[in-house]
């Protein structure tokens, strides 16, 4: 059986981080912390109550899935960092999550047919994709992008919509779904989708833009005048 723990920054304003664990079947443990400022210190107790529940080692795990966003980006530092590490030292593969398929795949749990995904991106916009789900599965039909909702097609804002987009904005998101946030077992259940369909999404976050804040600038040069 696969032994598949997620650990992951997860994006905000609810759930910060989680981690869970899959045996290939079900999901036998997970956990989530509701702290967007903890990130570093709840993650590492986060994957050792999991594993300590699943009564799974760590020497057991096969893969390892993480978020990689698009989301917050000391959020997702965080998660993918941990993930690599603990990847290296298993040696065993580290699978990247979109966090935007994460949502969707617990949407796809309510209902099948066309539905939007729109997650709180800051900065009065939104990341967004689309998808189909069948049977349980969804199925992404265009690229994670971000933009201010209401330039969003207005057809792509009247479907059912996962995320937070929905609570921010009611009134452009009419049909909102009761799915806010990622969950740990999802991003779990995911990585066990791609490891049984035989795919590999390396772990590298997923920013769709640069961060606020920004390293300086070299120095400019000057040229001091004499009087």
């Amino acid at each position: 059986q696969k032994r598949c723990c997620q650990s992951s920054g997860l994006p905000p304003p609810e759930t910060a981080s989680g981690a869970a664990v899959h045996d290939g079947t079900q999901v036998l443990a997970a956990v989530e912390t509701i702290d967007t400022r903890r990130h570093t210190e709840a993650l590492a107790p986060e994957i050792e109550k999991v594993l300590r529940d699943s009564g799974i080692a760590m020497s057991d795990v096969t893969h390892i899935g993480v978020g990689i966003g698009p989301g917050p980006f000391t959020g997702l530092r965080v998660g993918i960092v941990t993930a690599l590490t603990l990847g290296y030292a298993l040696q065993i593969p580290v699978h990247g999550i979109c966090s935007l398929d994460a949502l969707a795949h617990q949407a796809a749990m309510q209902a099948d047919g066309e539905l939007l995904v729109a997650t709180d991106a800051r900065r009065k916009e939104v990341y967004w994709a689309r998808y189909a789900a069948r049977a349980g599965r969804a199925h992404r039909r265009s690229e994670p992008a971000v933009t201010r909702p209401a330039d969003l097609d207005a057809a792509l804002r009247e479907l059912p919509s996962a995320g937070r987009g929905p609570v921010l904005y009611p009134d452009l998101f009419p049909n909102a779904l009761a799915v806010l946030d990622v969950s740990a077992a999802s991003v779990a259940e995911l990585t066990v989708h791609e490891v049984a369909d035989g795919r590999h999404t390396e772990a590298v976050p997923m920013y769709l833009r640069r961060p606020d804040a920004q390293e300086p600038g070299a120095p400019k040069a000057t040229v001091a005048r004499r009087p």
